[in-house]
């Protein structure tokens, strides 16, 4: 294949692509290269923000790709409403309610994992908000495969 004619990322692109972010601090956030299990992002289904979708836009197989957003066009605002309390006695010995553990619950629709944020006496605070909500990331993107 010519340089010429090398497919790019286009608007409805099905792609598979390593992502690394990091925080604003520098430190590592999450990366797919720890279980060498690239992504699929399909382009144009609202899954990611239209800000990240821009900057993939034009990549080709190979390329990689570094850069920050802010949080609303990462993983959003931290949003109030997404704070639960609970009774200490809905957790158990197995998912206990300890301050940094993420549990998941089972709602209609689906699971939903949350943080406990804080156990103060028989309440328990759950924050089902990303963990990285309200935060700025840098993405690094290693385009592996346009499909």
């Amino acid at each position: 294949m010519t340089e010429a004619t090398q497919l790019k990322i286009k608007n409805d692109s099905s792609i598979l692509v390593h992502i690394t972010m990091k925080l604003s601090d520098g430190s590592a956030a999450d990366s797919t290269k720890v279980n060498n299990k690239p992504a699929k992002i399909i382009m144009g289904d609202n899954s990611i923000s239209p800000a990240f979708e821009a900057e993939l836009i034009g990549m080709s197989k190979g390329d990689s790709r570094e850069f920050t957003l802010v949080a609303k066009d990462a993983f959003g605002e931290s949003n109030p409403d997404n704070i639960h309390y609970m009774d200490i006695d809905k957790f158990t010995v197995d998912a206990p309610a300890k301050v940094g553990n993420i549990i998941t619950f089972s709602q209609p629709g689906g699971e939903l994992p949350g943080m406990i944020k804080e156990v103060n006496g028989n309440s328990v605070t759950i924050d089902f908000n990303h963990p990285l909500a309200g935060q700025t990331v840098t993405f690094v993107i290693d385009l592996v495969e346009i499909l």
